[in-house]
C-alpha cells in the first residue's frame, strides 16, 4: 500500500470515527439502543447542527499537525526548533478559535486558522482549556497538573505519522495539558504504534514494541495493564459486542480510551466494523471512535473508509491536505530553505 494512503487514512479515519461518535458522546448504551435500535449507531447522524461534524478531538489533532509542520519549517530556516513549544503555539491558535483569548500569541497567522469551520466550539475538554489558559509551557518533569483524561492522547496521531522518536514527542505533546504519567504515556504509546503500522508493521508487533518501551518509564503500570487487557480480551474468543467493550471501561480516562481503541482495532473485520464497535458503548464515544479510526485508517489506508462517510465529513479536504503535507515532510520531499518553493511553505506554516 502507498504510504500516503496510510497518512491520509489515519487523519481522515480519525475524523470519521469522531463524527460517528459525536452525537452519542454522553449517552449510555441503553440510551443509544433505545434511540437507534439494537445495533446502535450504524451511520453518520447529525450532531452540533449538521451531518459529519467533527469535535474538539479532530480540531486539536489538526492543530497538532500544524505545530509539527511549523517545527519542520523553523528547523529548515533557523537550524533548530522546539517541536512541543511550536505545537503549544498551535494549541493557542486553537484556543482562539474557541472564542477565548490565548495568554500569548504573536498572531493567528498561517493557513489552518483561516478555515472558519474550525471556529466552532464542540465540547472541548476542561483539562485542555484550563491548561492552555495558564500560558505555561508544561513538561513531563514539570507537570501542569495531575490530569489523565483522554484529551492528551486523542489528538496525538500526527506525531506518530511524522516524528522519528514518536514515543518521546507524543508524551511531551500530551504533557502540555495532562500531567499524570498515564495522561502522557498513553499518548507516547499510541504515537509509537501509529508510527510502526504506517511503516507496514503488523499491529500486534507494534503494540508489543510500545509495551516494551513503556517498561522503561516511571508510572507506566496503568498504561501497560490497559494494553495487556485489550490484547487479552481480543484473543479471548468473546464476541465483539458493546458488553465486551464495557469490560475495558468507558474511555473518559486515557488508559481506558487506549484500551478500547486497541481492542476495537484488533477485532475489527474492517474499518466500518471497528469504528462502529468503538462508538456504540457507554462513554466517550467520539474519542474512542477517533482513536480507533486513526489506527484503522493507518493500517488499511484511506480507501478502506466508506466513501459515503468521507464525502460528508466537515473539512475533509483540509484534513487530506494536512496529511499530505505531513507525508511530504516524512518522505523527505519537502522543499529546503534554498528552494524557491520554500517561501510558500513558510507562509502556510510560519516557523513560530
Amino acid at each position: 500500500m502507498d504510504r500516503l494512503e496510510r497518512f491520509v487514512g489515519c487523519l481522515l479515519g480519525g475524523a470519521v470515527g469522531d463524527a460517528l461518535g459525536a452525537a452519542v458522546e454522553f449517552w449510555s448504551l441503553d440510551q443509544i439502543r433505545a434511540h437507534f435500535g439494537e445495533a446502535g449507531v450504524t451511520d453518520l447522524v447529525p450532531a452540533y447542527g449538521g451531518l459529519g461534524r467533527i469535535t474538539d478531538d479532530t480540531q486539536m489533532s489538526l492543530f497538532t499537525a500544524e505545530g509539527l509542520l511549523r517545527a519542520f519549517v523553523r528547523a529548515e530556516a533557523k537550524g533548530l526548533a522546539d517541536a512541543p513549544a511550536l505545537v503549544l503555539g498551535a494549541y493557542y491558535r486553537w484556543l482562539s478559535t474557541q472564542g477565548e483569548k490565548p495568554p500569548w500569541q504573536d498572531s493567528a497567522d498561517g493557513w489552518l486558522v483561516t478555515h472558519r469551520e474550525l471556529h466552532a466550539r464542540r465540547a472541548p475538554g476542561n483539562a485542555c482549556l484550563s491548561a492552555l489558559r495558564t500560558g505555561r509551557y508544561a513538561t513531563r518533569s514539570e507537570p501542569m497538573n495531575d490530569r489523565k483524561g483522554c484529551g492528551g492522547m486523542m489528538r496525538i496521531a500526527p506525531v506518530g505519522l511524522l516524528a522519528l522518536d514518536s514515543f518521546e514527542l507524543g508524551a511531551d505533546v500530551a504533557a502540555l495539558t495532562h500531567g499524570h504519567p498515564t495522561g502522557y504515556l498513553t499518548a507516547g504509546a499510541l504515537a509509537l504504534i501509529i508510527r510502526q503500522v504506517v511503516r507496514d508493521w503488523p499491529l500486534s508487533e507494534a503494540i508489543a514494541l510500545a509495551s516494551q518501551r513503556l517498561c522503561d518509564e516511571k508510572g507506566a503500570a496503568e498504561t501497560i495493564e490497559a494494553i495487556d487487557l485489550a490484547v487479552e480480551l481480543a484473543g479471548s474468543g468473546l464476541p465483539a459486542t458493546p458488553e465486551t467493550v464495557a469490560r475495558l471501561g468507558e474511555g473518559w480516562i486515557a488508559e481506558e480510551c487506549l484500551a478500547i481503541s486497541l481492542y476495537c482495532t484488533l477485532v475489527a473485520n474492517d474499518y466500518r466494523h471497528g469504528v462502529l464497535l468503538a462508538v456504540n458503548h457507554s462513554g466517550d464515544s467520539d474519542s474512542t471512535g477517533a482513536v480507533t479510526g486513526n489506527l484503522l485508517g493507518a493500517i488499511h489506508g484511506v480507501h478502506a473508509i466508506p466513501q459515503e462517510w468521507v464525502s460528508k465529513i466537515e473539512l475533509a479536504d483540509v484534513i487530506e491536505e494536512l496529511a499530505t503535507d505531513l507525508y511530504t515532510v516524512a518522505s523527505g520531499d519537502a522543499p529546503s530553505e534554498d528552494d524557491p518553493s520554500f517561501q510558500s511553505w513558510w507562509l502556510k506554516y510560519p516557523g513560530w
